[in-house]
């Protein structure tokens, strides 16, 4: 509890005046609480037994200004602590997310997308709670008590002793509730994660769960986690709702033992029958806020365990770091130099070595698990090799701006990637949006002519994934992102894969004008795509077998040789 609130207390140091105000409301709902009390004893001493017509005048006024009090309090109270507590938490989202997204491309690798996105928004949702709602209920029923109690010494601090011995009393089985509830909702986040990745894992993948037929079976699975849940949400139910009994018990227990001696006093005339009913009055709403106290406490659990979820994540740091170093505007060569890499215990690369010169294509080819994407992974800094070297030009990668290289790469994946947004934002993504010069790259990719045919043009806004676009148009959009880009290195990862021949051989001769003066990277499956090739570098186990023009691979390269063989009986 301590250091969750030492974890957000800088954060209320911006809302001062806010505070204020709110807390100027919760003094007008603890004061309005206690008043409504107090009021119990005129109204029977001095309209009921004393029959005082003034009274009877004054006290109806004074009753409409406790309730307007308490109202208007909890209205100011409510509104600025929910601003308060929504702000806090959109930074601490927005923290939470920039931190993610740089994070090392292995950290999303090993880590479920599903249970990020829960983190995010089901976690965080939870803080909030806390943050806002929670804590200004804590210190509303706080005053409250304290107003009440104050009351009831005041009125008779010999029987407010038999009334409030239940408080400490109380206080060792809330907090072992609190505890357990702390556990239990530490499960129930967690299995709330696994249904929201079981989602997004289903329709992500719907198509080959429709062509398989399995329907089903996910129902099955998810049936399994969403029982599991709502076992878990029924443990938390019970745990936080037997705060009530043991309150109720403990505090009839209490009212019983006032009753029989409060009695007494006043058969005695020790105390008078207003001042008895104010004091019995006063404890009864004493007991509302504490077992409102125990029970917020308790749901204080939940958001700590969310907490704690979330500050896993902020424990993960990149460990791929930036370097300080530009590169030049005019990049002549990439060379490796025995260069190794290894995935934990699994060596992916081993001891490369080769150079890409400006103007050169090299093609990348070989079976799969040979180590062609791990290639691409390490010029775009995605890992680092355990040892050897990679220079641009005489510039270590190590020391190069993170930034600054990527902008200089271009990479079109056979993994189309469309954001639900516009053509030309997906164009122009991550550069300087220039109508004319979307339209050109359009016309350049022979794209322009589907596009400016959607509802809206260039500023038709794509669904999730381009699923409003076929195959071949999705590509088209890639390849004019990156054309947009013009960067200095370009990547082609089977770039022409869903394209027809006649289109395939229209953006081939593109990409042949465009990247005459880049330094070009192809990754292959069907050789016929690498002709325009200088050197192809065929990759097995994550070792270069051959490095060589195609004709002399053609010529002494068994391994080249069995490959093209394999490449023509497929295509």
């Amino acid at each position: 509890m301590k250091k969750f609130i030492y974890q957000y207390a800088p954060y209320y140091k911006n809302y001062k005046m806010k505070f204020f105000l709110a807390f100027v409301g919760i003094l007008m709902v603890a004061g309005g609480t206690s008043g409504t009390a107090y009021i119990m004893k005129p109204l029977l001493d001095d309209i009921f037994i004393n029959k005082n017509q003034q009274m009877l005048t004054i006290l109806p006024i004074f009753v409409i200004g406790l309730y307007m009090s308490k109202g208007f309090g909890r209205f100011i109270q409510v509104y600025y602590i929910s601003f308060i507590g929504q702000d806090i938490i959109r930074q601490v989202r927005d923290k939470l997310y920039k931190h993610l997204l740089y994070l090392d491309i292995v950290f999303f690798n090993k880590n479920h997308s599903g249970d990020l996105i829960s983190k995010i928004t089901n976690d965080i949702n939870r803080i909030q709670q806390a943050v806002s709602t929670q804590i200004a209920t804590i210190f509303q029923e706080v005053l409250t008590i304290i107003a009440l109690v104050g009351m009831t010494i005041y009125l008779n601090s010999e029987l407010a002793f038999y009334g409030l011995v239940v408080m400490p009393l109380a206080l060792w089985p809330l907090s072992k509730l609190a505890k357990k509830m702390k556990k239990i909702s530490f499960s129930s986040q967690e299995k709330n994660s696994d249904i929201v990745a079981h989602l997004g894992e289903s329709f992500n993948n719907i198509e080959i769960i429709k062509a398989s037929f399995t329907q089903e079976l996910e129902s099955e699975r998810f049936y399994k986690h969403n029982k599991k849940f709502f076992a878990l949400n029924m443990k938390a139910v019970k745990t936080n709702e037997l705060v009530s009994p043991i309150m109720e018990i403990m505090g009839a227990i209490a009212i019983a033992t006032v009753i029989i001696i409060g009695g007494q006093y006043v058969i005695d005339d020790k105390m008078t029958a207003g001042s008895f009913f104010s004091f019995v009055t006063a404890l009864f709403m004493l007991y509302t806020p504490l077992k409102r106290l125990s029970s917020v406490y308790n749901s204080l659990q939940d958001a700590i365990a969310a907490n704690e979820r979330i500050n896993q994540l902020f424990q993960e740091y990149a460990k791929i770091k930036s370097g300080d170093d530009i590169l030049s505007d005019n990049i002549q060569k990439i060379s490796f130099k025995n260069v190794t890499l290894k995935y934990d215990d699994k060596i992916a690369l081993e001891n490369i070595s080769l150079d890409i010169k400006k103007g050169e294509k090299l093609a990348l080819v070989g079976g799969s698990g040979g180590g062609k994407t791990s290639f691409i992974n390490l010029i775009m800094k995605f890992y680092e090799p355990i040892s050897g070297q990679i220079k641009f030009d005489d510039m270590n990668l190590k020391n190069i701006k993170l930034s600054n290289l990527r902008q200089n790469i271009a990479i079109i994946t056979q993994r189309v990637y469309i954001f639900n947004d516009t053509v030309a934002n997906n164009i122009c993504y991550g550069q300087t949006y220039n109508k004319n010069k979307i339209i050109n790259t359009l016309k350049n990719v022979d794209a322009y002519k589907f596009v400016s045919k959607l509802e809206n043009g260039i500023d038709t806004v794509l669904n999730e994934s381009g699923t409003n676009l076929s195959g071949g148009q999705k590509q088209r959009i890639a390849i004019a992102r990156a054309i947009y880009k013009n960067p200095q290195i370009l990547i082609l990862d089977e770039a022409t894969s869903a394209l027809d021949n006649k289109t395939e051989k229209t953006i081939t001769n593109l990409l042949e004008k465009v990247s005459k003066d880049k330094i070009v990277i192809i990754i292959a499956h069907r050789l016929s795509t690498i002709k325009n090739a200088k050197k192809v570098a065929l990759l097995k186990a994550g070792k270069i077998i051959c490095h060589d023009t195609i004709e002399n691979l053609e010529k002494n390269c068994q391994e080249y040789q069995e490959l093209n063989k394999t490449s023509k009986t497929t295509e």
